[in-house]
């Protein structure tokens, strides 16, 4: 089963000094290895801030296309990944490993299998 692992953070406590970035690279590192390692990361990326997004909404047959999220909230998509995993609870061991969810959160939704 493939999940796909949302990473979220608020923008104004993630880290932001080049040092406290730096410091982090180590945890990812080992996260990214083992996460390989496992043949369980299947892709892996970031976001760019939540103040360059743009969101698309069609209602009744008229385009409304806004600048931001699509709601209000704390939290901003940080980055992503998608897994591959037995089941939800191996999904979820992972994603504690996920430096993020120290100072974030993780939301893992299963993907839907063609066919």
């Amino acid at each position: 089963m493939k999940y796909l692992v949302l990473m979220y953070e608020n923008e104004s406590e993630a880290p932001q000094s080049q040092e406290e970035l730096q410091a982090l690279q180590p945890a990812w590192y080992a996260y990214m290895q083992e996460a390989q390692a496992a043949g369980v990361l299947v892709s892996n990326g970031g976001v760019a801030p939540g103040a360059n997004a743009t969101t698309v909404r069609v209602r009744n047959g008229k385009s409304l296309i806004t600048d931001g999220p699509f709601a209000e909230t704390h939290e901003q998509l940080g980055g992503y990944s998608v897994i591959e995993c037995n089941d939800l609870d191996e999904a979820l061991r992972w994603a504690e490993k996920i430096p993020t969810v120290k100072y974030g959160s993780i939301q893992i939704c299963p993907l839907w299998a063609p066919g």
